[in-house]
């Protein structure tokens, strides 16, 4: 029995030192399970090279007549050996659910990677084609104005994005940082004496009895780097809203990516790489037109000289890991809409259901919100997260309208008011559930 005992205390003392020689190695060497990250960076050209109804401004009254610059779908895929993730950034007015619910089931097809893991947001510009919501003709659609031709097309390179950022991964690192440009925004939710607001969708003069509202003038910037710190891509998120428009009257009807193309463009070509614009909260946030000769390009390269200067010193990481989440989010819709509003909800229903999404890349966090939202709300959600590296971006998977906080309903003013079919309440369910979908990510292992 002794002999027994004996020779079982030896195994175990050989097992032990075995154990203690792999997590040796592993710390030496580097955990087996964890992978180096990797990441690859794409754009897509998605200009209709046809004529095409032109989205965000509706007193638009026939379909494009050229191209002032191209519009672009641009991917980041990251992968860190246990999970995958894409975000693609596309120069449009915004995507519904129903085009990216489509997008994330063929890229799960093609390439594995789950739908909870695509975030798909849109520029805002209001230079690019109409994809969805007929309301011209309305209630006679039988003459469309969307090219469903360039919808079918558009579906596709938007998949390729991410397909082609997926076959250029390789080994990278990356971090973020946060920089700031006050001149070029300002709310257009003007407060008067009296508590309501007046709309100034131009930066109007100073008067005694405007009171401006807030800005968030932050920009987030995550950079992505070669393992020679050579740049593979960016993301800039900020809060503006892209309206800056061309510097001659009868560009009207040009297709353009506004104000971010112009951005992204300075970034890419000083640094190389690719460049994806996320929008902050930037329902009720519009671009100070400086500008002397041309809006777009002056508030652009004001914004891309700022993310180059901040880009210089990020610190970076290759040791990541990767997380995401989403839930669905139901959110009351008014009674009553108008006419020309029951084509975009469905007068028999009270709600419409649409979703919050959150991504982890480290310790950076990636909140995907829907709609329009207004600034009052991007601001309280930073404040009570208590996160340092928070990017959130709006119009991600979504479009529902203006996203309002309490208060400005009983001011009144476009968003709350002919700019949704929400009802009062929304923006705190929107607030709320991204809170609690941050805190789970949070706790999520």
């Amino acid at each position: 029995m002794r002999k027994y005992i004996t020779l079982s205390t030896g195994c175990l003392t050989a097992k032990a030192a075995l154990l203690a020689a792999v997590i040796l190695f592993n710390n030496i060497c580097g955990s087996t399970s964890q992978a180096a990250l990797k990441g690859g960076c794409a754009r897509v050209d998605i200009t209709p090279r046809a004529s095409v109804w032109l989205a965000g401004y509706g007193s638009r009254n026939k379909p494009s007549d050229g191209i002032c610059d191209e519009l672009y779908a641009k991917a980041l895929v990251l992968d860190d050996g246990q999970n995958k993730m894409a975000i693609v950034s596309a120069d449009l007015l915004w995507v519904p659910l129903k085009i990216t619910a489509e997008i994330r089931r063929k890229v799960k097809e093609k390439i594995g990677i789950p739908e909870k893991n695509v975030l798909i947001c849109a520029t805002h510009t209001h230079f690019g084609p109409k994809i969805d919501r007929i309301t011209k003709n309305w209630p006679d659609t039988s003459v469309s104005e969307i090219d469903e031709s360039y919808v079918q097309t558009l579906k596709k390179r938007i998949v390729d994005s991410i397909l082609t950022a997926n076959k250029k991964m390789k080994d990278v690192k990356l971090g973020a940082t946060k920089g700031e440009i006050t001149e070029i925004v300002y709310n257009r939710r003007t407060r008067k004496a009296d508590g309501t607001v007046a709309m100034t969708f131009r930066l109007p003069a100073a008067k005694k009895e405007y009171v401006f509202g807030p800005v968030d003038p932050e920009i987030g910037i995550l950079r992505i780097e070669d393992m020679s710190g050579a740049l593979v891509g960016a993301i800039v998120n900020y809060a503006c809203h892209p309206v800056s428009g061309a510097k001659d009257k009868d560009k009207f009807y040009f297709i353009s990516a506004d104000y971010p193309g112009y951005a992204a463009k300075v970034i890419e070509e000083v640094e190389g790489g690719v460049c994806l614009f996320a929008l902050g909260t930037a329902g009720n946030m519009n671009p100070n037109r400086i500008g002397r000769k041309d809006p777009r390009a002056e508030i652009g390269k004001a914004l891309g000289g700022e993310v180059l200067r901040r880009i210089q010193s990020v610190s970076t990481t290759g040791e990541v890991t990767l997380k995401a989440l989403k839930k669905p989010v139901t959110l009351p819709i008014k009674k009553n809409l108008p006419p020309d509003r029951i084509i975009e909800a469905d007068k028999t229903k009270k709600t419409l259901t649409t979703e919050v999404q959150v991504l982890k890349i480290g310790d950076i966090y990636i909140l995907g919100l829907p709609g329009e939202v207004l600034v009052e709300i991007g601001l309280d959600i930073k404040k009570r997260a208590g996160i340092e590296n928070l990017f959130i971006i709006s119009l991600s998977n979504d479009a529902c309208g203006y996203v309002c906080h309490r208060e400005a309903y009983k001011e009144g003013g476009y968003e709350p008011g002919s700019g949704t079919n929400l009802a009062e309440g929304a923006g705190e369910i929107v607030t709320q559930q991204a809170l609690e979908l941050l805190g789970a990510m949070k706790q999520k292992k």
